[in-house]
């Protein structure tokens, strides 16, 4: 595995503008924070035990534990749990914020955890699969009691959700996978399907160092993304959002993607749904068409207009509508395609 260079410091004018100044992205994350707080949410960090690890590993004598999930969590024990897994980019809080209040007032009960290496969760063990990620989520779900669940995943998250579903099938009811690529293979990059050509592109394209990189991300993963976009507030957000674990991010999309064959994905056995942005350019609509292929008939896919990769910000209202009615079925039947939103 090639180790990804460490991120670059801004240039000096810059670095001192972020210094001096009140920063914008730690002012947004405090709020979103508060939202969640707000909804009835509750921040716990769990501390899985050896035995949730099957593998033995040796590992340097240390007072921090092996692997901490963090998640948000209801203040009663939740009823109708809904766990919420977040992909690349700004934490769980940044992604999930617009969902709470409207999947509470329809009965459910969001847990939102930070995945391995994103926000505060983390590990020090060397494992970067998806596997793990499945196991570590579900191992933190048991310890606050939760045993069965339905399951929502963006992009990285949804690689995660989809493991976990295949993984734990009598814990997992129901699935809703947005804009996630399970059935991606590494030679689609070299044939063209995506706008990187390799692995290396791949992580310097979803993990960003550089203003110019989180610019390149944000054109395209919006269909409409903001005109402009200083330096300042980007190396901002950097900081603040994107300083953390480079390397080991970069690592978890080597292990997603080197070597991925489609003839390896199981199929899951509960019913999905599959909601996509209409011009995704990370993962394009020929990745959405080929899970429904998949899944055999077991899933259903609705398609969001005027939203790309980045649909569950892009177009919240439409992509919850979805969940909450998908979730709500009392007996989901695998259906023709829905395509959602008006055209402007």
């Amino acid at each position: 595995l090639r180790r990804s260079p460490a991120m670059p410091p801004p240039p000096q004018s810059i670095a001192g503008k972020v210094g001096r100044f009140f920063s914008f992205a730690a002012a947004r994350d405090r709020c979103f924070s508060r939202r969640f707080q707000a909804a009835g949410l509750r921040p716990v960090s769990i501390q899985l035990p050896d035995s949730a690890h099957p593998v033995s590993v040796q590992l340097p004598d240390s007072a921090d534990p092996v692997t901490t999930v963090h998640m948000w969590v209801p203040a009663r024990p939740p009823r109708n749990p809904l766990v919420l897994l977040h992909g690349f980019g700004a934490s769980a809080t940044w992604q999930w914020y617009p969902y709470l209040r409207p999947l509470i007032a329809a009965g459910f009960d969001p847990i939102v955890p930070d995945l391995v290496f994103f926000g505060n969760s983390t590990t020090r063990l060397p494992d970067r699969s998806d596997t793990f990620q499945a196991r570590s989520i579900k191992t933190a779900l048991e310890a606050i009691g939760v045993t069965k669940f339905g399951l929502v995943g963006v992009s990285y998250g949804g690689f995660v959700g989809y493991r976990m579903a295949a993984m734990y099938p009598d814990a997992v009811e129901r699935v809703t996978l947005v804009c996630a690529g399970v059935c991606l293979e590494e030679k689609d990059l070299a044939e063209g399907l995506f706008p990187v050509a390799g692995v290396d592109e791949a992580a310097a394209l979803l993990v960003p160092r550089r203003p110019e990189e989180v610019r390149r991300l944000v054109r395209l993963t919006f269909v409409r993304p903001p005109i402009i976009m200083p330096s300042c507030f980007l190396w901002d957000y950097i900081k603040v959002m994107g300083s953390d674990h480079i390397e080991e991010k970069t690592e978890l999309l080597h292990a997603l993607i080197s070597g991925r064959q489609i003839s390896t994905l199981p199929k899951l056995r509960q019913k999905t749904l599959i909601v996509w942005g209409e011009q995704d350019k990370v993962f394009p609509m020929e990745l959405a068409h080929r899970l429904k292929r998949h899944l055999d008939g077991n899933s259903r896919l609705a398609v969001i207009h005027n939203a790309g990769h980045a649909v569950n910000l892009e177009k919240p209202t439409d992509v919850c509508k979805s969940i909450i009615e998908f979730f709500q079925e009392p007996i989901p039947e695998a259906s023709n395609d829905e395509r959602v939103g008006v055209p402007a």
